[in-house]
């Protein structure tokens, strides 16, 4: 084989460089004075030497900064071997644009890859050269925080963003736009099934399962040519996911032909120790390494360990070398060879970082990503009216939401500068009301007397930012009673109430949804959500947002999700005062809300659909057309989605599968067609043997606004 740059370089490696460049460190290890090393290094096991030869940092972030430690590493480098700079950034880096979830509410793939480009570009002109994004793990269960950095509970939806986020955020040609960054899918494999909705906790299903529902938008990142891909902290089958062989050789490797680079998550080779699946450092690296595992992120397993194993003829080093080639070669592709520095510019960052261009992008995506829960005819708000703004997030900057490390809360657009902008602030009467969790009388006798002098009350409620995100996994869902006490007491007053919220999940709406007269779930908006909720208050933007994952009745129906099974006893409007059927007795089977729902300050009306045919031919196409009119009075978008349901399977099918959708503008009075087109390809899955294919027979195709309200049609399957 032909010899290239990187390949002659690993012949010059010794043994220690190799396993060296399999280990990622935070920049405190290389840039504070040896004496302050003393502590981290001790504790890492690592000495100086490795250190030295460290492959890659995480978290160093500004030109100036990166670009001195770049120097200072590669001046102590024997080869001369620069560093990779990885962060997460989920969201935006300093223009933040709002949260995962809520971009999906979007369902506007452009959008998200405009909102990745600029999270890169922002990044890189900072010397960040790789980002742990896009999150593409498929969530059922609210109760999990990290929700928030998902896209939802469906397969193919989640598969179209994993695609846009991949596009934003690498481009076309990494090694030529240095204004780009490489990404790194995760978390490989199904994190987001975790029992309990509890972070780090086991996942068990069947491998069919995992195929059908949970791998999908992975390969979708890896087809648009992610670069990296990151081990989950779960169990896949009872092996933890970064010691997992199959998962990670059979499947990604060798039936995906996946070779880019594979990182742990922080930690995650040595929590096989906890996990029970190794007995030290030694046999956790290497499973990790035989797993194919090429980079490990702070923990020090690799480094002390890897080089015994090889000595010992325990583990081939052609293992090792296959790791480090992967490692230099997403070097050379980001072109880090020719220049360390690669985008790093402290002037650019200077005009780039949280420019006009990039906080009026975030305030069109955050208005976009904002779903209208309910509306009894009380919004948009007018200028002329005076408004009550209430709540612990009326003049809060905590709206960029977590994941957003290098975002400022001061530089965030609070609600009521954004309804500022729109009226007089004289007419604005605030008044905090309570804290997140917490309040005293004095704060609601505030609120009272704010609201009584007003027309209409704005309610700004919702999570501190603390309370999702990584480890912030909650058993209630509901917002804190205190809130809850606060709408009740501000009902009395008979007054109209605007709820707004922030969140980083579906919560339980008990207590909310029912005493406002309109509720518009905000999620965590980002830097310029206060301009952004302002402009959907008061109407000068219509709301367009659908939700990407169901709201629960009860935390005691999680999991519920859209695209489930039927029973042997399925509860239908027949036999719903049956006993015996699969029903709970003291809540609805059905969310809240449901998945594809979100209301607008206009109405839609839908024509019957009409079939091109009533049989589809393996290999033909069948056209399913509806016409959508406007039928309010001002212009607006609407969301229309397809689903398809496969009657009879040689495994079971679920109710209902998201198989297309289509925004379309409408002026008030337009009518347009829309045409979607179902080919037999879309009707496959995988059977109990996991062959994926489809079967003949008979199918349901659902046209309407949301997952529940649909127009139901029938068709056959010819093969």
């Amino acid at each position: 084989m032909l010899k290239t740059s990187v390949t002659a370089l690993l012949e010059q490696m010794t043994l220690e460089e190799k396993i060296a460049q399999l280990m990622q460190i935070t920049p405190n290890f290389l840039t504070d004075n040896k004496a302050d090393l003393t502590g981290p290094m001790e504790w890492m096991g690592l000495t100086e030497e490795s250190v030295s030869n460290v492959g890659s940092v995480l978290s160093a972030v500004g030109a100036k900064d990166v670009i001195e430690l770049q120097k200072k590493y590669m001046a102590g480098n024997r080869l001369g071997i620069p560093l990779l700079f990885m962060a997460d950034i989920i969201h935006g880096y300093r223009t933040i644009f709002p949260v995962t979830l809520a971009i999906a509410c979007s369902w506007d793939m452009k959008l998200a890859e405009q909102s990745a480009a600029i999270a890169a570009k922002e990044s890189a002109v900072t010397g960040i050269h790789v980002t742990f994004a896009p999150m593409v793990d498929l969530v059922r269960d609210p109760r999990w925080g990290r929700v928030m950095e998902s896209t939802g509970e469906d397969p193919y939806l989640n598969s179209e963003f994993a695609r846009a986020f991949v596009r934003g955020f690498q481009g076309h040609d990494l090694s030529r736009d240095s204004d780009r960054i490489a990404a790194c899918v995760k978390h490989f494999a199904a994190y987001g099934a975790s029992e309990g909705g509890r972070d780090y906790n086991t996942v068990n299903m069947s491998e069919r399962q995992l195929r059908e529902s949970y791998l999908p938008a992975y390969k979708a990142a890896l087809d648009e040519g992610c670069e990296m891909v990151m081990t989950a902290f779960n169990v896949v089958d009872g092996v933890p996911a970064t010691g997992n062989k199959w998962l990670m050789r059979k499947l990604l490797r060798e039936e995906w032909g996946f070779d880019g680079m594979l990182i742990s998550d922080w930690g995650a080779v040595h929590e096989m120790i906890p996990h029970g699946a190794a007995e030290g450092g030694e046999q956790a690296a290497q499973k990790a390494i035989q797993a194919g595992v090429d980079m490990e992120m702070m923990s020090s397993c690799y480094i002390n360990n890897l080089k015994e194993l090889v000595e010992s003829g325990k583990l081939d080093e052609a293992l090792i070398d296959e790791s480090v080639l992967r490692v230099l070669r997403l070097k050379e592709k980001l072109g880090l060879f020719e220049n360390p520095y690669r985008g790093a510019d402290e002037q650019r960052e200077k005009e780039i970082i949280l420019c006009d261009e990039h906080r009026q992008a975030a305030r069109e995506i955050a208005a976009k990503s904002s779903v209208l829960l309910k509306n009894e005819q009380m919004l948009p708000l007018h200028p002329g009216q005076r408004i009550a703004l209430i709540g612990p997030f009326a003049q809060s900057g905590d709206i960029l939401g977590p994941w957003s490390i290098w975002g400022s809360r001061e530089e965030a657009v609070q609600l009521f500068e954004g309804l500022s902008e729109k009226t007089a602030p004289a007419r604005i009467s605030v008044a905090q009301g309570c804290d997140i969790e917490t309040g005293t009388d004095e704060q609601l006798a505030e609120a009272v007397q704010a609201a009584q002098s007003a027309e209409v009350i704005v309610l700004a409620l919702g999570e501190r930012s603390e309370m999702s995100g990584e480890a912030g996994s909650r058993a209630d869902i509901r917002l804190p009673q205190v809130q809850l006490d606060l709408i009740a007491r501000l009902k009395q007053l008979d007054k109209p109430i605007a709820v707004v919220l922030f969140n980083g999940r579906p919560l339980d709406l008990h207590g909310v949804i029912d005493p406002a007269d309109a509720v518009l779930e905000a999620w965590y908006p980002g830097t310029e959500g206060g301009s952004a909720i302002a402009d959907l208050l008061f109407g000068d933007v219509n709301p367009s947002g659908r939700l990407a994952m169901s709201f629960p009745h009860s935390v005691g129906q999680i999991p519920v999700y859209y695209n489930n099974y039927n029973t042997g006893r399925p509860l239908t409007p027949e036999n719903a005062d049956q006993r015996y059927v699969s029903k709970y007795l003291d809540i609805p089977n059905a969310p809240l809300l449901p998945f594809g729902y979100g209301l607008s300050y206009t109405s839609f009306t839908y024509s019957p659909a009409l079939l091109s045919s009533d049989i589809l031919q393996a290999g033909e196409k069948l056209n399913v057309t509806v016409d959508v009119t406007n039928s309010g009075e001002r212009a607006g978008e609407e969301l229309v989605q397809l689903y398809v349901r496969d009657i009879v399977g040689e495994v079971v099918r679920p109710l209902k599968e998201l198989k297309a959708f289509e925004k379309v503008s409408l002026k008030p009075g337009e009518t347009k067609s829309v045409t979607f087109t179902i080919q037999e390809e879309q009707l496959r899955y995988y059977h109990s043997d996991l062959s994926y294919d489809s079967d003949a027979g008979d199918f349901q195709v659902f046209v309407g606004p949301n997952s529940r309200d649909v127009e139901t049609l029938a068709f056959r399957l010819v093969k």
